[in-house]
């Protein structure tokens, strides 16, 4: 998980759901909230490079949690030197991250009508 996948895949996760699940029912909102807890209990243990994690930052060739984060293995940022600015602008994507599921949601949701 990075900050530049993350977004495009809780969207696509969220209009596969919505697609597949009638709307607000308790099992698609405990699937919804399953889906978030996950991804922002993964994302987040990976900036703050929790030992867990490192089988998945090795496995996608960054140099730490963090450094996968930020820079998913395209940017050049230094990880190493995030301050205050960096770690606000990353509290900040992971404060969107239910909104790019509950978009892909209304988008799926509409979808099933097509």
């Amino acid at each position: 998980m990075s900050f530049l996948i993350d977004p495009p895949w809780l969207y696509a996760t969220g209009k596969a759901y919505g697609r597949m699940m009638p709307e607000r029912t308790p099992t698609a909102k405990a699937v919804e909230g399953a889906t978030i807890g996950a991804f922002l209990a993964t994302s987040i243990s990976l900036y703050l490079e929790r030992p867990w994690t490192k089988p998945i930052w090795r496995a996608c060739r960054a140099s730490s949690g963090r450094d996968w984060m930020l820079n998913s293995g395209v940017f050049k940022l230094d990880w190493r030197r995030a301050g205050p600015r960096t770690h606000l602008a990353s509290a900040l994507l992971f404060a969107t991250y239910p909104l790019w599921l509950a978009l892909g949601l209304k988008r799926g949701r509409r979808g099933r009508d097509d």
